[in-house]
């Protein structure tokens, strides 16, 4: 039987058991109940639900499905809706990893800015390549680096293995001398215990909640991106929404997005004492004793220049080889607000 084929038979199955409503919306998410962001989704889905519109919430590795496909399924109708992690579909569509390449936002506030520069944009390539609405957009955190052997600088990555999941972010790999490994959140732990993996890349809050402190002894705190995520909906069913209903759904994806975004920009430094050994009193954090290492002035210009001479210009010939006009709308959006101007 097809994938698609059997996905869409399961999701079927999954639904009809929950009985039906006046309006339901199929909501596939990316979050667990260890994560951070869990608490914050639900909170939002019980609001919904109380509002009279009935969610049936399903995740993606409990139905076996890979993260990469949350655009395709969201398009094809199997889900109302999907949280999708834009750098892993964006092997769908390039366009979409523009809105947080590595070394162009290294902090929340200038990722927020990168953002809301390059969203319009976003959105309607979304709508016109695959039907689909992004109706929250909001990133994991600061995209550090945690390894099982000692590193000082972005120097010693060079002969490591390290875990990545984005094209650019391969690139910036690569550049120092690293062997970039692409897997999946769930993946990382077993390769850095099994020393498949020397290092792997994602924000303190993923980590500590992932518990990657127990197999790694080193945090470099230099964030090369955000991790942009995004709750997508099938164009066709919002616009066939009532007025009202819709209206209810955009109230509380907005109030998602807000949490969502103060929860990366205030986690993060509690998320990282925690790791690091210091003050831990957290119900979602747990203590560990792994090395802060300083992040120097050299390795951020040395990020910064990568994504200059490298980065983007890459992403620029790759991106234009499906949508001729999409280096003139990243400069225009993203560059303008960060400083970066075509040759």
């Amino acid at each position: 039987m097809h994938m698609r084929t059997t996905i869409a038979a399961c999701a079927i199955a999954v639904f009809a058991a929950q009985g039906a409503a006046a309006q339901q919306v199929s909501w596939l998410s990316q979050s667990q109940t260890q994560s951070a962001q869990y608490p914050i989704e639900l909170e939002a889905i019980q609001a919904i639900n109380e509002s009279g519109i009935n969610v049936l919430r399903n995740e993606f590795q409990a139905l076996g499905i890979s993260m990469a496909d949350g655009l395709r399924l969201v398009r094809d109708g199997t889900f109302n809706l999907a949280s999708i992690q834009v750098g892993l579909v964006a092997s769908d569509d390039p366009f979409l990893e523009g809105i947080d390449l590595i070394g162009v936002s290294t902090d929340m506030e200038s990722l927020e800015e990168t953002v809301d520069a390059y969203r319009g944009s976003f959105d309607a390539r979304l709508e016109e390549r695959f039907g689909v609405k992004a109706v929250a957009v909001w990133p994991f955190g600061g995209q550090v680096f945690f390894c099982n052997e000692p590193i000082e600088t972005l120097d010693d990555l060079a002969g490591m293995r390290v875990r990545s999941f984005t094209a650019s972010m391969s690139a910036l790999l690569e550049n120092l001398g690293a062997t970039p490994i692409t897997l999946a959140f769930p993946e990382v732990y077993p390769a850095l215990q099994r020393g498949v993996a020397s290092c792997g890349i994602t924000s303190a809050t993923s980590a500590n909640t992932g518990r990657w402190p127990e197999v790694t002894t080193h945090l470099l705190p230099l964030s090369v991106s955000g991790a942009i995520q995004a709750h997508v909906v099938n164009l066709e069913w919002w616009n066939g929404l009532p007025e009202e209903q819709r209206a209810t759904l955009e109230e509380n994806f907005a109030a998602m997005e807000e949490a969502l975004w103060t929860l990366a920009n205030e986690t993060s430094s509690t998320a990282i004492e925690c790791t690091t050994g210091g003050s831990c009193e957290s119900e979602l954090y747990g203590s560990y004793d792994l090395e802060l290492v300083e992040v120097s002035d050299t390795d951020m210009s040395r990020l910064q220049e990568i994504a200059s001479e490298v980065i983007v210009s890459d992403w620029v010939e790759r991106c234009e080889r499906t949508y001729p006009e999409c280096g003139a709308i990243w400069y225009d959006t993203v560059g303008a607000v960060r400083g970066f101007t075509a040759d």
